[in-house]
């Protein structure tokens, strides 16, 4: 996963919290990164339907009813992320080394392995899941900021 998975869940759980149209200077505030990014992360979840939103001075991003229960899994494809990434392999292909030649044909596989079962449990979860897991039911939390 990248950091945009977390900036897209974050935004997402608190626009189900708020039920409300929000900027994306309101976002970034409670995500604590920068409104661009926020546009540019969003943007990809507007292209896949995922979220709504209204341009101009009473603009922002709004979570549909019919995504309020959307996986995690939804949003990692939303964005072209994988659970497991890596930007490195060692060994090299043509080595005369069994193991230099092997190894990133067998880290390729054990990836493979771990990102479908790491989808396969992030489609178990929602990002209500998520909001239920730390939002407590009565507490003297300010709710929304």
């Amino acid at each position: 996963m990248n950091s945009d998975f977390i900036v897209a869940v974050h935004a997402l759980v608190y626009l189900r919290h708020t039920n409300a149209l929000a900027s994306s200077e309101e976002l970034a505030g409670n995500i604590c990164t920068n409104a661009a990014r926020v546009r540019k992360i969003l943007s990809k979840l507007k292209k896949s339907a995922i979220i709504t939103s209204r341009e101009g001075q009473e603009g922002g991003y709004r979570l549909p009813e019919d995504k309020k229960n959307i996986t995690l899994s939804a949003i990692a494809g939303a964005l072209f992320v994988s659970p497991v990434e890596v930007n490195w392999q060692s060994g090299q292909h043509d080595a005369d080394c069994l193991i230099s030649s092997g190894m990133a044909s067998a880290m390729d596989k054990l990836l493979g392995d771990l990102n479908r079962l790491c989808l396969e449990r992030l489609d178990q979860i929602t990002i209500g899941d998520i909001e239920n897991n730390f939002i407590p039911k009565k507490s003297g939390v300010k709710e929304g900021v």
